[in-house]
């Protein structure tokens, strides 16, 4: 069953959906969502009566949700288009760690958008902030991925606190298309913890009819997805997760010419998060079920770490590698235990910073 829909504001700015003719195009749909999204910003820059201590008024976060492959990067790409074309400066926040638009696959992160995205290479990211999650699905360690989308919403607030324009042009947040048990908890858990105000869901009424019932407080819209939209086999998936570590080192448009070098396993320090679950009757008294899938863990440096990606945390000690944010990556090319190194791929020259190494699961076979 097919739907088409313009979205409308009341009085008191709330969202409403009506059916309208069946040749309603979707730009016109996504047009009047921008639309809606721009008058909640006007109305957080009007005088505000809040007091001195709560800070800037807040315009709108958005979320997308919806299964995979039913358009929600693109829908994303386009309403911070908008918006930066109408001299706002909108938070993108990609939280969809197969796909890690912002970075390399296994990631979330959050840029600033000041510019319209370009066709091939999407939005600038000079300065991106980056949280390793180390792998391309949430259930891998959804405790992790949970503390992740914490921290992250603690560093977009704090970032719409600190500067009003930010604030008022609020955010859009791109998420996976996990969207059945845990990976439903999961959008709620993103919800609360970005205090989204708005929630658009591609493509699929159940999706919609749950969350509308769950989370009555939060406005749900429901958008069908274009129809140029093409599902990606598995194998698809894995390419397009390859191209986008091969564009990191490598550049798209603009080559890029990484670095080659061995570094010594003496100067590594690298860890991992998350451990085998113990059996309850020999975990410690103190210990909750929980606690191994956030137990730092050292890692060997050796050949169980060839190909993999390293992150190179901002932490400075191993307790907080857990919600550091990570300055970048390297790949291992190859290991040597008989010489003791590690050859790596490296986006800078050498040495490496003298930084603490977080091993993940997302591999790359370097082919150039």
């Amino acid at each position: 069953m097919e739907h088409d829909f313009t979205l409308q504001q009341d009085s008191e700015l709330r969202f409403e959906v009506e059916s309208k003719a069946e040749d309603v195009s979707l730009k016109v749909m996504y047009l009047n969502t921008h639309g809606c999204l721009e008058r909640l910003r006007r109305n957080a820059e009007r005088p505000s009566r809040l007091p001195e201590n709560v800070g800037h008024a807040r315009g709108p976060i958005c979320m997308v949700v919806g299964p995979g492959d039913v358009g929600k990067t693109t829908l994303c790409r386009i309403l911070l288009n908008y918006a930066v074309r109408f001299g706002r400066r909108p938070i993108y926040v990609d939280l969809d760690v197969g796909q890690g638009s912002l970075s390399v696959p296994g990631t979330i992160g959050a840029v600033l958008v000041e510019r319209a995205a370009s066709v091939r290479e999407g939005f600038s990211q000079e300065a991106p902030i980056i949280y390793s999650f180390g792998d391309k699905s949430p259930d891998a360690n959804m405790t992790l991925y949970n503390i992740l989308v914490q921290q992250m919403a603690s560093t977009v607030h704090a970032k719409m606190a600190s500067n009003k324009k930010v604030s008022v042009s609020g955010a859009i947040i791109n998420t996976c298309g996990w969207v059945m048990g845990d990976g439903y908890k999961s959008l709620t858990h993103i919800a609360q913890s970005f205090e989204v105000d708005l929630i658009i869901v591609l493509d699929q009424e159940r999706l919609y009819n749950d969350l509308v019932q769950d989370i009555p407080f939060i406005r749900v819209v429901y958008l069908p997805k274009s129809g140029g939209v093409v599902t990606r086999p598995r194998s698809v998936r894995a390419i397009d997760r390859d191209e986008r570590i091969r564009r990191y080192f490598y550049g798209l448009k603009t080559k890029f010419h990484p670095h080659t070098f061995d570094v010594k396993y003496s100067q590594l320090k690298i860890f991992k998060i998350g451990a085998p679950q113990l059996p309850a009757s020999c975990m410690p008294c103190d210990m909750k079920v929980d606690d191994h899938r956030t137990k730092i863990v050292p890692v060997e440096p050796g050949a169980k770490v060839k190909h993999c990606l390293l992150a190179l945390s901002t932490a400075t000690d191993p307790s907080d590698l857990l919600t550091a944010n990570v300055m970048g990556f390297i790949c291992v090319l190859d290991a040597d235990d008989s010489a003791g190194v590690l050859k790596v791929l490296s986006p800078q020259p050498k040495p490496l910073p003298n930084a603490l190494l977080l091993v993940t699961q997302i591999q790359f076979m370097d082919s150039a």
